[in-house]
């Protein structure tokens, strides 16, 4: 059985700067991030701590929490940031799904500043 959306276009994301958030339109997914300043090669470097993504129940199952990484990602990457994935999700299912992604994932163990 085929997917509700499946051939639809993936649903907009949108930065919400002011909140720290990727979200959809509705606001009801999100990925959750804080930024901050660590030392990298003896200069500072601005991290992308990905905390959470939430996706509600009813909108389970359509790859929203991929689509929400990956707008995530290409905005660290564009932005020359590094990114500590503190949430499980990203961790231990996105990144290994995505492994491309782990070329800018810093690679000290940090403890998430929540």
């Amino acid at each position: 059985m085929a997917n509700a959306g499946e051939g639809a276009p993936p649903p907009a994301i949108f930065w919400n700067e002011k909140e720290e958030r990727f979200e959809t339109e509705d606001k009801q997914a999100f990925l959750q991030y804080h930024l901050r300043d660590v030392s990298v090669d003896n200069s500072t470097k601005t991290v992308m701590d990905m905390v959470h993504t939430f996706v509600p129940r009813s909108k389970r199952g359509m790859g929203l929490a991929a689509i929400l990484c990956s707008a995530a990602f290409d905005h660290a990457q564009r932005h020359s940031m590094v990114v500590i994935p503190t949430c499980s999700y990203i961790s231990d299912t996105f990144l290994p799904r995505f492994p491309a992604w782990k070329s800018i994932v810093y690679d000290e163990c940090l403890k998430s500043s929540m």
